[in-house]
């Protein structure tokens, strides 16, 4: 199949696949288009928001229409990295056995990230970047595709660690989730107080994903949109010759290198679901506050001010 065929088969599939994820979610589409992004784009998600906006129940129904294996690890304070990495046990004849964690699987739903200790958050850090784990000394490699969708709770912040940038710096995408309006909450409520169960049938398997994730990586781009992204990054630094006015005065840190390919990947599968052969500046524009607004930190100026990353993000373009 040429490229051209696959990105046209890609759009199908995408839509098919949002229908089958509305049967069970009602609303947060922005919030299922920027996972499907990440997951096309090869890349790992945040989602931070407030208990009940069915963060697991989402992402267990991506994986149910994605094919592929779902584990859920809650992570706590008293969590160890053994707990989700797995650990070498003796068996009957007293030879060590390696028993797998639930870190091996396709898609784990990290929950409450922020509440466990460093330590553990750290144990996540290899299995994002090099897609394996090492224990006792051995490499385990983790079966492809691979992504980690983890969570936390933007209210409470008693007795939790926050994420350092290095592992913020991971997430392709940080996304927060908002209130339902009053229309689909209402949808909500009728859908889960009857006995009526919805189930969504598969529309993609791990090899067809696979595919789609080498097919964007192959989507050419042109010269001037590599540059718009890494200016656009740049921008955000305030020690650098591209910082604006306003990046100098509430900015402290700016976004990295991969805060550069991440825009550049999300904007070729952004293009690849529009039906579109390349990405253009648009398509970095549309995945830009998603990309960027965990990788920058704000002054105590801009909390006082209250002035918002979005709306320094968005004065960029």
């Amino acid at each position: 199949m040429s490229d051209v065929a696959a990105v046209n088969k890609l759009v199908e599939k995408h839509k098919e696949l949002k229908r089958e994820i509305a049967k069970v979610i009602v609303g947060q589409d922005a919030v299922i288009d920027q996972i499907l992004l990440a997951i096309f784009s090869g890349g790992h998600v945040l989602l931070v928001g407030v208990p009940g906006l069915a963060k697991t129940l989402m992402v267990n129904t991506l994986a149910q229409t994605l094919g592929l294996d779902f584990k859920r690890i809650q992570f706590t304070p008293d969590l160890m990295p053994s707990d989700i990495l797995g650990s070498e046990v003796l068996d009957n004849n007293r030879e060590f056995k390696f028993v797998k964690g639930p870190i091996f699987g396709n898609i784990i739903l990290a929950d409450e990230i922020n509440r466990t200790p460093p330590k553990t958050q750290a144990a996540l850090l290899e299995a994002m970047q090099e897609k394996s784990v090492t224990v006792a000394g051995h490499r385990y490699q983790l079966e492809l595709p691979y992504f980690v969708l983890a969570t936390q709770n933007p209210i409470e912040q008693e007795g939790t660690y926050p994420l350092p940038e290095a592992q913020l710096d991971r997430f392709m995408f940080a996304i927060e989730l908002t209130y339902p309006n009053f229309q689909q909450e209402v949808d909500v409520v009728k859908k889960t107080t009857s006995d009526i169960s919805t189930e969504v049938n598969k529309v993609l398997d791990a090899k067809e994903i696979i595919a789609i994730q080498q097919l964007v990586r192959r989507i050419p781009v042109a010269d001037n949109v590599v540059e718009y992204a890494v200016r656009l990054v740049s921008k955000t630094r305030p020690a650098s010759e591209y910082a604006t006015e306003q990046v100098k005065q509430y900015i402290d840190w700016g976004a990295g290198p991969r805060a550069s390919q991440n825009l550049i990947l999300a904007a070729k599968a952004h293009a690849a679901l529009q039906g579109k052969f390349s990405p253009d500046i648009e398509d970095v524009q549309a995945v830009a506050l998603g990309v960027l607004g965990h990788r920058i930190i704000k002054n105590y100026k801009a909390e006082a001010e209250r002035v918002t990353k979005e709306e320094i993000i968005k004065n960029l373009f």
